[in-house]
């Protein structure tokens, strides 16, 4: 296994890092998106909602349907960032792991959502908000256990630092 370097691991971090933080942001987003049911604007045209041509928004529902899913596009882009990123640099085995869970339950949680406009209803939210809470999890992992990669290499360092620095006998 190859070295890393120590700028490829602070990269990484802050990537896993933001894509859970765009993640939690986008979890909060479909709560306020299904509350008010936006989905339902676009049941009739699926995939596309009212207003002209069906692209742009006719209301505040159809506005915050059509944001949702601009801003799940985005996310789900750095989410795939994010384990191509951790496979690519050779990330611990766990890492690595979390972030393809979470890879391979997005396209789930991409047609959970579109069953939400369709099957508006209890069951349908909370499947929906269950992968999405899978992909958190995963998330949270890899990012928390980035960090620990990145802190466990500082320490096995300090660690050899001072040993070679104390002086003979300090150990008695």
């Amino acid at each position: 296994m190859e070295s890393k370097a120590p700028d490829m691991d602070f990269r990484f971090r802050h990537l896993a890092g933001v894509t859970t933080g765009l993640t939690f942001g986008l979890i909060l987003l479909g709560v306020y998106t299904g509350a008010i049911g936006a989905g339902l604007a676009c049941a009739g045209r699926w995939p596309f909602c009212d207003g002209w041509l069906g692209l742009f928004p006719a209301h505040w529902p159809s506005f915050v349907e059509w944001f949702h899913r601009l801003v799940a596009m985005v996310t789900g882009f750095f989410i795939l960032g994010t384990a191509y990123a951790a496979w690519r640099h050779d990330h611990e085995r766990r890492i690595q792991i979390a972030s393809a869970v979470a890879v391979v339950v997005l396209p789930v949680q991409v047609l959970l959502g579109a069953n939400t406009i369709f099957n508006f209803g209890v069951e349908a939210q909370m499947l929906h908000h269950a992968a999405a809470q899978l992909i958190f999890g995963a998330l949270v992992a890899a990012t928390a256990w980035a960090y620990d990669e990145g802190d466990g290499a500082a320490t096995a360092e300090s660690d050899a630092d001072s040993e070679a620095t104390a002086p003979a006998g300090a150990d008695d």
